[in-house]
């Protein structure tokens, strides 16, 4: 076993096996939260132009209705005991089958417990501070309504994907968000570029899905049942090499919906959507669905060491791709896009790291919901107040004109970069810390990570909120009044602002890990090397080199309003998203599309020549008929002398 293969700690040391209660009390009104944004979603896109005046209320109350149900389940899951801190609700019988080889049944069900529960209050809290941003963001568009449809029904489909019972019904709601975002990146369907953004998104989401799907298809050829108490139950006794390979299969899902190295080229490009979206998508649902399906499914892969060993690896590679991508982009959404894809690397990685790490990788989870939807909306803010221009280097000097904007923003900054006492600092760290104790390799590249964190944070803040004002006016800053947000964009902001400050409080008293252990496990306590404080020291001062040279290159120097070309290589490889795009082009779309011209020629030229060569050959044998067969009398009269003179040849020869 390689080093990294220790990572997967002890195999086999915990298999958590639900057992869950029925839903009864409280819980029974499950259901409600899906159904009510998937109904706001069908009246808004059912209803039409009648619902315009109203549609963007109708859309913002569904999603704080969920959260209001939500956040009553989570209350009375708290009033339990660990041990029943599992609720299921059957809503009806699905899928069943029956044979000599087996039955299957699925039934569309409903877990509730202590994970899904934390996503819940993400999901529908975030979601609803998300909505209503949208409405003064999106207050000009004619096709807000329709806006709002789009919105709520990701919202349905995510919660569908967190609250099945089962793998089926996950991959239900998993479609659901696929195609939700789809609408939602392209609902500027009218400009090319978000067009082809959503097919992108599409079609790589859908090379994860085929992963994912085969990932199911063996569950049920292995264990006869999709259901997480099912599959926990039995795992045990599947060989582990049908297990690596679920869990592998499973991480190809991953990668397509949480942007993982080799599938993340889609992310960059989604920022053609509304901002709203990006924040939806980036901070609270769509790209946290992977990190959530291997959170969820520790029961394999604490079974299948080279299964998480490939996500640890996949995680690492991540979170520094994404992090350089960071540094070198000047659109402010795709610089936040950057930071996601690296932020989400971070969760992977916590998660690949097995029992140690399952609770802190949700625990980030939880405050980059928060600090980034924040940042995100304030991208948004300060689009909205520079006139829709997404260019940094078009900014400057903005933390006067947009105070709000500006300490929010600074807030959700300080916390992605681990400042002390802020959310990102509890949650990223403790990852970290946890890389650095499993395997010094892997922990020394988050670290790094970690301080280019720092570098491309503070470069966004020095380009947007300080440096020289390069806007305005004039020949080259254009006419540019920039103007803070109205209460209906800010309120949220601040909202989301105070979170990204005390998110950090779950880690309180050790409060996530106890919360989460009933469903992935409780690793034991052991010390580390060196005493915690070294360890946290020592990634405060890696942040801090990163933010000072931000600093030193950015923030004491001339931005100008057009990026440079004469750039380093390092440079030009981060503008290019590091060949992403030209990867896939060389490895999959050239090759692709070589094979299926040669499928085609083949099929046109072998399948079709045989099975229509004998339609051919009838073919000209009926045109020549059809000439001899022409109803002239004197071709037949020729005829008939042809065959005399024929006969009466023929008897002169014999004879």
């Amino acid at each position: 076993m390689n080093a990294l293969s220790t990572l997967a700690l002890e195999a086999g040391e915990h298999i958590p096996v639900v057992a869950p209660t029925d839903a009864d009390g409280p819980f029974a009104l499950l259901w409600l939260i899906i159904a009510l944004p998937l109904l706001g979603a069908a009246v808004l896109l059912l209803g039409g132009r009648h619902t315009d005046k109203w549609g963007h209320l109708l859309g913002t109350a569904t999603a704080a209705a969920s959260f209001v149900i939500s956040l009553v389940l989570f209350l009375a899951l708290l009033g339990r005991d660990e041990g029943e801190r599992q609720v299921k609700q059957h809503l009806y019988d699905w899928i069943t089958t029956g044979g000599e080889a087996g039955s299957l049944h699925i039934g569309l069900d409903l877990l509730y417990d202590p994970l899904a529960a934390l996503f819940l209050l993400l999901i529908t809290g975030v979601g609803s501070l998300i909505h209503v941003y949208s409405i003064g963001y999106m207050a000009h568009d004619p096709r807000r309504r329709r806006f709002f449809a789009y919105l709520n029904l990701f919202v349905a489909a995510m919660l569908m994907l967190i609250l099945s019972e089962n793998y089926v019904g996950l991959f239900l709601g998993w479609e659901g968000v696929g195609l939700a975002s789809y609408l939602l990146i392209g609902f500027w369907q009218h400009r090319p570029s978000a067009a082809a953004a959503a097919k992108k998104a599409f079609v790589i989401n859908r090379v994860g899905d085929v992963g994912m799907g085969l990932a199911i298809f063996l569950m049920v050829a292995t264990f006869g049942t999709t259901s997480f108490s099912g599959v926990s139950a039995l795992a045990g006794g599947a060989s582990e090499s049908t297990l690596n390979w679920i869990g592998v299969l499973l991480l190809v899902g991953a990668c397509g919906k949480s942007a993982q190295v080799p599938l993340q080229a889609w992310l960059l490009d989604a920022m053609e959507g509304p901002t709203p979206v990006s924040a939806l998508i980036h901070a609270a649902t769509m790209v946290t669905a992977g990190v959530y399906l291997i959170t969820r499914s520790n029961f394999v892969f604490e079974l299948a060491p080279t299964a998480q060993t490939a996500v640890v690896i996949v995680a690492t590679v991540t979170l520094l791709w994404g992090a350089i991508i960071g540094c070198a982009k000047d659109d402010i959404k795709k610089g936040l896009a950057g930071s996601t894809m690296s932020q989400i690397g971070y969760m992977m990685l916590g998660a690949g790291l097995g029992v140690a790490g399952y609770a802190f990788a949700i625990f980030h989870l939880l405050t980059h919901g928060f600090f980034k939807a924040n940042m995100f909306l304030g991208a948004g803010s300060v689009m909205h107040a520079m006139d829709d221009d997404v260019n940094m280097r078009h900014y400057g000097a903005l933390r006067k004109m947009l105070p709000v904007t500006f300490l929010t923003f600074a807030m959700g900054y300080l916390a992605i970069i681990g400042f002390p006492g802020f959310s990102g600092f509890w949650s990223k760290d403790k990852i970290i810390e946890t890389a650095l104790v499993e395997n010094p390799v892997v922990g020394v590249c988050a670290l790094l990570g970690a301080g280019i964190t720092g570098f491309y944070m503070t470069r966004m803040m020095l380009m947007t909120f300080f440096t020289e004002k390069r806007w305005g006016s004039t020949e080259s800053g254009g006419d540019v009044h920039p103007h803070e947000s109205p209460k209906v964009m800010t309120i949220p902001l601040i909202v989301l602002a105070a979170l990204s400050v005390l998110g950090g409080l779950m880690l309180a008293g050790n409060w996530i890990v106890d919360w989460l252990s009933p469903v992935v496990g409780h690793a034991e306590h052991h010390d580390p090397p060196v005493p915690v404080i070294v360890l946290t020291l020592l990634t405060v001062a890696v942040v801090a080199v990163g933010v000072a040279l931000a600093w030193f290159l950015v923030g004491r120097r001339e931005v100008p309003r057009v990026a440079p070309t004469e750039v380093s290589i390092a440079t030009r490889a981060a503008r290019a998203d590091l060949y992403g795009d030209a990867i896939n082009e060389g490895l999959v779309v050239t090759p692709g599309r070589a094979t299926v011209r040669g499928l085609v020629g083949a099929d046109r030229g072998i399948v079709d020549g045989l099975f229509m060569g004998g339609t051919t050959i009838l073919a000209g044998t009926g045109e020549l008929l059809r000439r001899l067969q022409n109803g002239y009398v004197r071709s037949y009269a020729l005829g008939i002398l042809g065959g005399a003179l024929l006969l009466v040849l023929t008897l002169v020869v014999v004879n």
